[in-house]
């Protein structure tokens, strides 16, 4: 198919705004600003079914429309923090082709009226953010940022905030915080950034690859969008595919277009080394495992938001993650929860001590000296933790547990019978 998010596979050279501007870039802006009005340009997107990519799945246009009117200043601010295990899909747009991430933006921001957005993007990423910055250079010069926009009078500056490496900071009251220059943690909601959000202003914040999404669908309409993907998921989707398979990296495909099965072992040429498959991990460590071999109806599902569901996991942001035949399940639910321990602000104390609990049970267990017990022990401390959080991950963080556990119980009572692992030449 086209790419029109990953756009550089087709087009070389096309981060350089001479390549943009030759294959049509900015010519949606100029028809957004020139010739529609900020609502109607709102309108497009809702009309279009444009859901968010960072894996809540949300209409963008309407989180657009939720802004308070006659409100400001108001802000726009791009989640480009990307700190999922398994996720990689934001990084190779804003280093590959940064000018259609900053046209989305310039449209949104015409949209919701603000003149001033903010991309915050993961401290670990200084080349995609010194391809930002180049390209801003490049866009005010020919002014499709700054001052008259487009011979308008529309104005706007775009702000590159690099982060400082906490996974907590790519949820969106822990990222305004950050953004604030304070500590990197939830806010009590409601209110909602919407109405009281960056500097308790209002503020839309989207995802990179949904912003990216915003200027095909001015370009080509609502209704061209709308019959791309499914009637409830529409669009193309970037699925970042990694792990145990030969060929790793991103693979954009309408939603609804491809399964597990197309994912890994056609786009992704199958499993390394010629292994079976054992576990697919659909939205990094935040969605639960899912193991094919108790339904293989899974590996057939389309995948779109929905998919998912009926198998007990969820799509997420797409960071796929294959585990092959010899991978030790408990081994890797102690990292992935050790990951969330790690991560965890603290500033909630289901999260601050369950995902600390979590992580001395599963060591229990890997290292041989747990009990049968134990294993009821994890999902308690797990379900204790569930919806008692300000924000996501703690939830998130109970997925390795009660997702491994559902899918491979049999393996954890392995492991304790047998006190210790059986794959511990194979950890990798």
């Amino acid at each position: 198919m086209e790419h029109l998010i990953l756009r550089d596979l087709d087009i070389p050279n096309l981060k350089d705004i001479a390549v943009y501007e030759k294959n049509g870039g900015y010519g949606a802006l100029r028809k957004a600003v020139k010739e529609m009005t900020p609502d109607q340009v709102t309108d497009v997107v809702k009309a279009s079914g444009l859901r968010g990519r960072g894996g809540a799945g949300f209409p963008a246009g309407v989180k657009w429309s939720f802004l308070p009117k006659g409100v400001f200043p108001r802000y726009l601010v791009v989640n480009a923090d990307e700190s999922e295990p398994g996720t990689f899909k934001d990084r190779q747009m804003m280093e590959r082709n940064a000018h259609q991430l900053l046209e989305g933006i310039a449209i949104a921001s015409y949209a919701i009226q603000c003149n001033h957005a903010f991309i915050y993007i993961r401290g670990e990423f200084p080349y995609a953010a010194d391809c930002l910055n180049r390209a801003i250079a490049e866009a005010e010069e020919c002014k499709y940022l700054g001052e008259n926009i487009c011979g308008t009078d529309f104005n706007l500056t775009v702000t590159v905030h690099r982060g400082a490496g906490a996974y907590i900071c790519g949820e969106e009251t822990a990222l305004l915080e950050s953004l604030e220059g304070k500590l990197g943690q939830p806010r009590v909601k409601p209110p909602f950034p919407a109405s009281v959000g960056l500097y308790n202003k209002p503020t839309v914040i989207n995802n990179v690859e949904t912003l990216c999404n915003v200027p095909v669908i001015i370009e080509r309409g609502a209704e061209w969008y709308a019959k791309i993907g499914t009637p409830k998921s529409t669009g193309p989707k970037v699925f970042c595919l990694s792990g145990h398979v030969n060929r790793p990296g991103n693979y954009e495909a309408p939603f609804g277009s491809i399964t597990f099965r197309d994912l890994i072992y056609d786009l992704g040429g199958g499993i390394r080394n010629g292994k079976k498959l054992k576990g697919i991990l659909p939205a990094g460590a935040s969605g639960p495992m899912i193991n094919p071999s108790l339904n293989e109806a899974v590996m057939d599902a389309k995948l779109d938001f929905e998919a998912l569901a009926p198998f007990g996991s969820l799509l997420g942001s797409a960071s796929v993650i294959v585990l092959d035949e010899d991978t030790c399940v408990v081994w890797a639910a102690k990292k992935m929860v050790h990951f969330f321990e790690h991560e965890s602000c603290g500033k909630c104390t289901p999260c601050r001590e369950g995902t600390y609990w979590m992580s001395r049970v599963l060591e229990r267990i890997d290292s041989g000296v747990g009990t049968l017990d134990d294993i009821d022990l994890l999902t308690n401390v797990a379900t204790q933790i569930q919806g008692r959080t300000l924000c996501p991950l703690g939830d998130f963080a109970t997925s390795p547990a009660l997702g491994t556990v559902k899918a491979f119980r049999a393996e954890y009572e392995r492991h304790i019978q047998e006190h210790g692992c059986w794959a511990k030449h194979s950890r990798q």
